[in-house]
């Protein structure tokens, strides 16, 4: 398995881009659109189609963004980045896709392992186009899939949690019930338990499905926090995408600690109200995948095949934006020994 030997972490983009409409809905800010079935000769640069929630959930796509702004920052070529629609189906998806690549962006990137079979068909009618996803593995000699050790950010957030709590009991709240989502659960977990054995996890998925709206639906997130500080949690971790935000208000409201996911939410402009109550959060650095995939396509020289971004390359990790992490006793130094245990295999983390 090939691993980039560093990546840069950039901070989320709260620019928007001009746009304008473009097939299966969403937006870009390329206007034109190319009824040839074979890619463009004009080539242009990176674009990028959201999952579920889209832009604006200072989360998971905002990640995404970041990347695409940093590339289109540094090589100075045209960029989209694509809304989904709701209840869509993997024929709208590839449609997207397809589109994207017949206009002559390279390479194009789905956000989100719900992309999986639309990107492998895509990438098949397109042999000419680069293509990348994240958070899942899609064959294709074309392909690039951008995946990530989501466990060792998680159990981190988990050894943070263990030490910040005062009632022995934190919470996980869970977007979707799915396997990547149980890498987050599993690692947090372990991270919680191997700190501190006599701390209660109390653990719950908002929805079976994604079109369910488990990430993308704040007032079930809030629900959810508000039912697990009841029962006496008093540090919450949520990977929901979009709504996490409900779990970060209701922990807030409650004056107790939310653990953020994806992105650094201590430093999201629309979560600021809430920021003295974002303990940390498990990095994941999507945006810096995304770009080193256009940075790889960019130098002629296209990454394939499966790309794994773990915390020995910065791919994952924990923010600590938040000054009150160091007020806690033994917090950070107990991080820092977690993480050189992961780094160099003395702690072995699960993903289920």
């Amino acid at each position: 398995m090939r691993r980039i030997a560093s990546l840069t972490r950039v901070a989320v983009g709260v620019a928007s881009l001009a746009l304008a409409a473009t097939a299966c809905g969403g937006t870009s800010n390329d206007s034109g659109s190319s009824s040839n079935s074979s890619e463009s000769s004009g080539a242009k640069g990176l674009a990028i189609a959201y999952d579920v929630g889209g832009k604006g959930d200072q989360s998971f796509n905002d990640a995404a963004f970041s990347g695409l702004e940093k590339a289109q920052k540094e090589f100075g070529y045209k960029t989209a980045d694509i809304e989904p629609t709701d209840n869509e189906t993997d024929a709208d998806k590839q449609q997207r896709l397809e589109s994207l690549a017949k206009q002559g962006y390279n390479p194009v990137i789905g956000i989100g392992f719900a992309y999986g079979p639309a990107l492998e068909k895509a990438a098949a009618k397109f042999p000419k186009t680069s293509f990348g996803i994240v958070d899942s593995v899609v064959p294709g000699k074309n392909v690039a899939s951008l995946v990530f050790a989501e466990q060792e950010s998680s159990y981190l957030a988990g050894v943070a949690a263990a030490k910040a709590t005062k009632s022995n009991t934190v919470g996980f709240i869970g977007g979707v019930d799915v396997p990547l989502i149980h890498k987050f659960e599993a690692g947090y977990t372990q991270g919680v338990k191997d700190t501190k054995p006599s701390v209660k996890v109390l653990s719950q998925y908002l929805t079976q499905t994604a079109a369910e709206g488990g990430f993308s639906s704040p007032d079930k997130g809030k629900a959810a926090a508000e039912g697990q500080i009841e029962k006496g949690a008093d540090v919450l971790y949520a990977a929901a995408g979009l709504s996490g935000q409900g779990v970060i208000e209701a922990a807030a409201k409650a004056n107790v600690w939310a653990i953020g996911v994806d992105s650094d939410q201590y430093k999201q402009e629309a979560l600021a109200a809430y920021k003295g109550h974002i303990l940390t959060s498990a990095l994941k650095d999507v945006g810096g995948a995304v770009y080193t995939l256009s940075k790889s396509v960019h130098d002629g020289k296209p990454l394939t095949g499966t790309q794994t971004f773990d915390l020995k390359v910065d791919g994952v990790g924990l923010a600590d934006s938040n000054p009150k992490m160091a007020e806690i006793a033994g917090l950070t130094d107990a991080v820092a020994k977690a993480k050189a245990g992961i780094t160099d295999g003395t702690i072995k983390v699960k993903t289920e």
